[in-house]
């Protein structure tokens, strides 16, 4: 390849990747706007939802009953053992969740996310902590 060659190279290479940047632009520019819109409308739903908490009468409905996650339940149980470091499968006993494997798995799927997130802390392969 001589010289001449490599700078037609280089400029098909140029003319790719401004082509290429302009496309990304685009795609930021149309990102930029459905976030705003989906941030406006949390916040419209935000202001719906305090305008009908004000105005419902007080205590004349049950309160709905109590769901929790799997991350929920996994986060109260190291929040009620702060000390404790648990295998995914030792948390399943605790907490009365199925033991078989792929349960567990998903489990330890999750106590990865909370140690990526930074609620969790890996002391040890296979064993988590709340991070303190």
């Amino acid at each position: 390849m001589n010289v001449i060659e490599l700078l037609a190279y280089l400029q098909v290479q140029h003319d790719e990747t401004t082509a290429r940047a302009g496309e990304l632009r685009d795609q930021i520019e149309h990102l930029t706007a459905a976030l705003a819109e989906a941030e406006a409308r949390l916040a419209d739903l935000t202001t719906t939802q305090q305008v009908i908490a004000e105005l419902a009468p007080a205590g004349d409905e049950p309160e709905p009953p109590e769901t929790t996650t799997a991350y929920q339940a996994i986060v109260n149980a190291f929040n009620e053992h702060p000390g404790r470091a648990f295998r995914a499968r030792e948390l399943h006993e605790l907490l009365g969740m199925p033991t078989h494997e792929a349960a567990v798995n998903i489990t330890r799927s999750r106590l990865g996310r909370l140690v990526r997130q930074g609620f969790l802390t890996q002391p040890g392969r296979g064993r988590y902590q709340k991070w303190t």
